[in-house]
């Protein structure tokens, strides 16, 4: 089997005779290269839907990484004003009771009333539905609810003091029934770590389970457990004035109760950083420690 091909033009004749191997290897040639034009055109073609498929999938992620870091602070300001939420009904339970044991009417110091803003949940449908401006003005309601009670609780401690222990509120005398000064306030070395450090109390050492006493009268600021001190009462005298007793065994008052001088408080142990039983006791004047040994050889009014 053969073909020819004949042209004819105006002034041109030509005529070739292919047998079968030239003219099927024609007919390759020609469908090779019409393949590869058509291959380059669907990948011409395909090339910017890649590439904006891509930067769709680059978007997506994107926005799916801010969409998470958004929940991350919402879910940080949300523990936040929980915190705030928590502060503001504990200074409420102190102060009601402070008012209770003053006698003071009711309607002078209420503390029942709930704060400005509801309490939070930390529900991430929830969270979701806050925006960041709405939590701020929340956490900043319960600050400025936290400077009311404050201010409240200031007052309240003035009356406190001056119905209860005008009389008795004078600094003087040792914190322990029985017992010796085992460690003056200073620089010394440091009983765990034999490095010099500065130690901001003076120590009495005695057995375990004796009495430690309030060496003024005042109102309990603190009485749980503290770093470094162990089980720790504070007291505020007012005027300033605050002493310290850490590594208790057992604490006997709780706070916002009124201690008078002299009246048992804890019992002695070697709770926190200690190495035996023994009472670290400290004096504050405007929240800074002072050396208490002039105070506990201080003549008793």
């Amino acid at each position: 089997m053969s073909l020819t091909l004949l042209y004819r033009g105006k002034n041109v004749r030509f005529s070739m005779r292919l047998n079968k191997t030239h003219w099927l290897s024609a007919v390759l040639v020609f469908a090779l290269i019409s393949g590869v034009v058509v291959h380059l055109i669907l990948s011409t073609d395909e090339k910017p839907e890649n590439k904006l498929n891509y930067f769709n999938n680059q978007i997506v992620d994107i926005s799916a990484e801010k969409s998470a870091l958004k929940k991350q602070q919402l879910t940080a300001l949300t523990i936040k004003l929980a915190e705030l939420q928590s502060h503001v009904l504990r200074l409420n339970a102190l102060g009601e009771r402070l008012a209770d044991n003053a006698n003071i009417p009711e309607q002078e110091f209420n503390f029942e009333r709930l704060p400005p803003s509801g309490g939070p949940t930390t529900t991430m449908s929830a969270i979701s539905k806050k925006s960041f401006a709405q939590l701020l003005i929340e956490i900043t309601q319960l600050e400025n609810t936290l400077s009311y009670e404050e201010n409240q609780l200031h007052m309240l401690e003035s009356l406190t003091l001056g119905h209860h222990i005008e009389n008795t509120r004078y600094l003087s005398g040792r914190p322990i029934a029985k017992g010796w000064l085992s460690s003056y306030f200073g620089m010394r070395k440091d009983p765990f770590n034999g490095k010099p450090a500065m130690h901001k109390g003076i120590d009495f050492a005695g057995k375990e389970d004796g009495n430690i006493i309030a060496t003024a009268s005042g109102v309990v600021s603190w009485a749980d457990n503290r770093y470094g001190y162990g089980q720790l009462i504070e007291i505020n005298h007012g005027d300033g004035l605050k002493t310290r007793y850490g590594h208790n065994k057992k604490l006997l008052v709780s706070v916002g109760d009124v201690v008078t001088k002299g009246q048992v408080i804890a019992l002695m142990g070697s709770t926190g950083r200690s190495t035996g039983p023994h009472v670290h006791y400290e004096i504050l004047h405007n929240n800074k420690q002072i050396n208490p040994l002039k105070f506990v050889y201080r003549k008793a009014k």
